[in-house]
């Protein structure tokens, strides 16, 4: 692949299989690479099929680090311990709780001080991170047990795991829970990649039922009070969104894992529990994720950022996917017409993201490989699902790309001698460009770039010889297709 863009830490269950429907790779070989660290500090490297696919992460640099100046600023006289006391006081825990929250913390400010280097900068971020949260008064009963997992389990891996990689995705021995890796923000947990796991598994068959309600009894303590109902939500800076915040894309397969765990396991609370987990949709950000538009509704990738995320997707079509599957499975009304609202608004937008050659991720911005594969996947679930014509068209189009090479076609015919120039082409998808400039046998340039779809130039040496020359422009799409075109070029004195 020639351009990766590191986006939200969403990657879900079907990637995998998706690639594999589509022809691109074997399945096996998309399994998420996973360090699982063990109780007693050692770490190991398995290959997690039910996380199939890479990690999809972040911008680099998009969680920035927490500093104590950050504390002051939100306001220093609300802190973790303080809080943790006013909570006890007013009976909103036990004295049971109160004491283990409170030793919880003492000992990762404890460890955080022992550390050195990266370990006590990341165990020090999350605790930062705990204590803005404190400071805004937003330390609330329901988002303790989430927020104080994080602290225990980055106190656990800081002080025996190895240092890891960005966007390295990590589980602990005994948990199926997932994490995931932002430097100068320590392991957080990764929502959505832990609810496509779990759904991957409730809806794996009979072997895995075990497991589905395994993975499902973990995550669902972890859901805090938020917009009315029950929310997933995440606990970091990212992308200039301040923490607690959520996702439409995780909440939505949050929803999809629960309506496949009731099929699977025919036990209705999981029902009971996903319609405790759809106000959300319908109240707006920076509460919920739902914006309502001319059509309909539209549901947004970041709930702290519905401007810039509404516009993206991947995270709506999944969204879409998972107020469908608790309707139908539900018969719920009010997610029925939730799902409406979205569908309506959906299938105006998605024929924008369709360049004729690739996929956009939002508007302007082509999508990775991953992220192609990932909303064609979508696409055709929501054919099924509704058989409108601009799913099932657009799913088919974007399976086509994957195998059509790119279209080159050069646009400069006519240089002058002796002056400073550009040699400009035009390339239909996202591809790594080649030109080479040849006059007489004899190779005078030859380079190569990636490049966004559209009009484009390479900085050409200038050329003392007038006469006739040859260009050669070639490109390598992310799926590997290949194109190439030879035109001549007149060189004027």
């Amino acid at each position: 692949m020639f351009v990766t863009r590191m986006r939200v830490p969403f990657g879900l269950a079907i990637l995998s299989a998706t690639l594999w429907s589509l022809g691109v790779g074997a399945a096996g070989a998309h399994s998420a690479r996973v360090v699982v660290l063990d109780r007693q500090g050692h770490a190991s490297v398995r290959y997690d099929r039910a996380l199939q696919g890479r990690a999809l992460t972040p911008r680099a640099g998009a969680g920035a680090p927490v500093t104590r100046r950050s504390v002051a600023r939100a306001g220093a006289e609300r802190t973790v311990r303080s809080e943790l006391l006013r909570l006890y006081r007013r009976g909103l825990i036990t004295q049971t709780s109160y004491r283990g929250y409170a030793a919880s913390f003492n000992s990762a400010v404890v460890t955080a001080r022992r550390l050195r280097g990266t370990r006590a900068a990341e165990l020090e971020a999350v605790i930062e991170n705990l204590h803005n949260i404190a400071a805004a008064r937003m330390l609330t009963v329901s988002r303790l047990p989430a927020l104080f997992l994080t602290l225990d389990r980055n106190r656990q891996w800081w002080r025996s795991g190895p240092l890891l990689s960005y966007g390295q995705r990590v589980e602990f021995v005994g948990s199926d829970i997932v994490w995931e890796y932002y430097p100068g923000q320590g392991i957080e947990l990764q929502v959505l990649g832990s609810f496509g796991k779990a759904q991957w598994f409730c809806a794996a068959g009979a072997k895995y039922i075990a497991t589905c309600r395994r993975v499902v009894t973990e995550l669902t303590p972890l859901a805090a009070n938020r917009a009315g109902g029950l929310v997933w939500e995440y606990y970091f800076r990212f992308d200039g969104g301040v923490p607690p915040w959520t996702s439409a894309m995780s909440q939505g397969t949050a929803l999809q894992t629960l309506a496949d765990a009731y099929k699977s396991l025919g036990d209705p609370s999981y029902l009971d529990i996903a319609r405790r987990a759809l106000p959300v949709f319908a109240v707006a950000p920076p509460s919920g994720v739902g914006i309502r538009t001319e059509l309909g509704m539209r549901f947004v990738e970041y709930s702290f950022a519905p401007a810039q995320s509404q516009n993206v997707l991947n995270g709506f079509l999944q969204s879409l996917i998972g107020l469908s599957d608790y309707a139908q499975a539900s018969g719920d009304p009010k997610a029925a017409r939730l799902f409406a609202a979205g569908d309506a608004e959906a299938q105006s937008e998605v024929p924008r993201f369709d360049t004729g050659a690739w996929s956009l991720y939002q508007p302007g911005e082509e999508d990775s490989l991953d992220y192609h594969v990932l909303v064609t996947g979508f696409l055709q679930q929501l054919c099924k699902i509704t058989k409108a014509p601009v799913y099932c068209v657009t799913a088919s189009n974007f399976k086509r790309y994957l195998k059509t090479p790119p279209v080159l076609e050069v646009l400069t015919r006519r240089l002058r001698a002796d002056r400073q120039a550009t040699l400009r082409f035009h390339v239909s998808k996202i591809s790594r460009v080649g030109v080479t400039l040849r006059r007489s046998g004899r190779t005078l340039l030859q380079t190569s770039a990636n490049f966004t779809y559209g009009d484009h130039a390479f900085a050409v040496p200038v050329l003392t010889h007038a006469g006739r020359y040859t260009v050669t422009v070639d490109a390598t799409d992310l799926a590997g297709n290949y194109s190439s075109i030879t035109r001549p070029l007149r060189v004027t004195a």
